[in-house]
């Protein structure tokens, strides 16, 4: 019996010292609950920690002030560009191949040589074509002196045919014979036209082989470099395979496409600018000398051609080059930065800044672009001012903040980025009131003495 009392009262002082240390337990977090800034356990009508006081921007849309930078429109000249890409090539590119077949006897050049029009590139052997040559010329004389020959006969025939005609005129001589030498006459100027025929056969066969002959000399048909050898000496040579081939670079052409929508942009005489890769920096300058007449209907693109002087050769064929064609000019423009003009509510406009340092959007009509301006036709003057750094983060009626004019020693000023509004003060909670103490280093609330302790 003793022993069921004593363990019921062991159980009782048991529980109530476990409910005694959970309250103890739950006091001491709600104090240190209470110590921390801005406490209360609670968040804020903004959403953030702490209340309104915490430092969060709320739900009711509040926006820290923005830093940027400011400028004025400007006055200039401004350009519109129309830019293509594409590779070079030379002004003229030939493959020289032989005109008849042969061995090759030399090959003159190497690669990368200047050569000129006319200047032996390769020889092929001629010795067969030689002899060939000189059995036309001995035909040639040949002829020349039947033609001699037949002169003479024709001559002597002519004399005899005179002399016939006056005795027959006296009737000292026979009819028949003056028919004899009038046949003996026409058959000599037969004879002469014969011969005078084949002069003119073995002529031209002397002419066609010496053609030949010539034809195994290899020259060059333009003014270059040599880009390309292909054989040397001791190889065969057909009119199937190019021994050399000859690059004139005096000038080159930049041989690129333009879609459908861009071609009514340029036309034949246009000045244009090429650069490459191999020159950064570097423009030449050159003009469209032709535009294809139809597109490719694959594509939808027409070709065009633009020449650029190259007299230091210093331009290569193969190069990929980008070419830049001014389509449109301005003079005397106002103009703006490409980084102030932004797309707000459907609208393309920039940002400016009133008297009480709010963002106001001001739509535009544009005009012409390149890489860093904008011509402004309309809705701004040169004495507003406007955002040009920081706009495309900027929505209407935002407190503003110019770069490089914010608080010093690390204190922000009204105005300044992460801070409350101007006029707007943080608000205590009663976690701050409780947890001042252990915050603000005042001696922490002494608990109170119960009864009977």
């Amino acid at each position: 019996m003793r022993n069921s009392v004593r363990y019921g009262l062991g159980v009782v002082l048991l529980t109530g010292s476990a409910l005694v240390a959970g309250a103890c337990g739950r006091e001491a977090a709600e104090g240190a609950a209470a110590a921390q800034p801005g406490g209360g356990g609670q968040r804020g009508a903004g959403g953030g920690p702490g209340g309104p006081g915490g430092g969060g921007f709320g739900g009711g849309g509040f926006r820290p002030p923005m830093a940027v930078e400011l400028g004025k429109p400007t006055t200039g000249d401004i350009s519109a560009e129309l830019n293509i890409v594409g590779n070079l090539i030379g002004a003229t590119t030939v493959d020289v191949v032989p005109r008849t077949a042969g061995r090759l006897v030399s090959v003159n050049v190497k690669l990368g040589d200047r050569v000129g029009r006319g200047q032996l590139l390769a020889k092929i052997e001629d010795q067969e074509v030689n002899e060939q040559v000189k059995q036309a010329e001995a035909s040639h004389q040949v002829a020349q002196a039947t033609i001699r020959q037949r002169e003479a006969d024709l001559k002597f025939a002519e004399v005899n045919l005179e002399r016939s005609k006056s005795l027959f005129a006296r009737q000292l001589l026979p009819q028949q014979s003056l028919d004899d030498a009038e046949a003996r006459h026409s058959a000599a100027v037969a004879q002469l036209d014969l011969a005078r025929a084949q002069f003119s056969q073995a002529q031209a066969r002397l002419e066609e082989l010496r053609i030949n002959l010539g034809n195994t000399n290899i020259t060059s048909p333009v003014n270059g470099f040599v880009g390309r050898r292909n054989v040397d000496p001791g190889a065969w040579a057909s009119n199937q395979t190019p021994v050399v081939s000859v690059v004139d670079i005096s000038s080159v052409r930049l041989v690129a496409n333009v879609v459908e929508k861009d071609l009514r942009l340029v036309n034949v005489g246009d000045p244009a600018r090429v650069e490459v890769d191999a020159f950064p920096g570097e423009t030449f300058r050159g003009r469209i000398a032709r535009v294809a007449p139809v597109l490719d209907p694959t594509t939808r693109t027409a070709e065009i051609e633009i020449e650029v002087p190259n007299r230091d050769f210093r331009l290569k064929p193969g190069m990929y080059a980008r070419m830049g064609v001014t389509i449109e000019s301005r003079t005397g423009t106002t103009l703006v930065p490409k980084s102030a003009v932004v797309d707000y509510d459907s609208k393309r406009g920039v940002f400016t800044m009133t008297a009480d340092n709010k963002a106001k959007f001001v739509p535009l009509e544009t005009g012409i672009e390149d890489a860093t301006r904008v011509e402004v036709r309309g809705g701004l003057t040169t004495t507003d001012t406007l955002i040009t750094s920081g706009a495309s983060s900027l929505r209407e009626n935002d407190t503003l903040v110019v770069a490089g004019q914010g608080g010093q020693g690390g204190r922000r000023g009204p105005g300044a980025p992460g801070g409350a509004p101007k006029g707007q003060e943080p608000s205590k909670t009663e976690g701050q009131e409780r947890g001042r103490g252990a915050a603000g280093g005042a001696a922490p609330k002494r608990p109170e003495t119960r009864p009977g302790q």
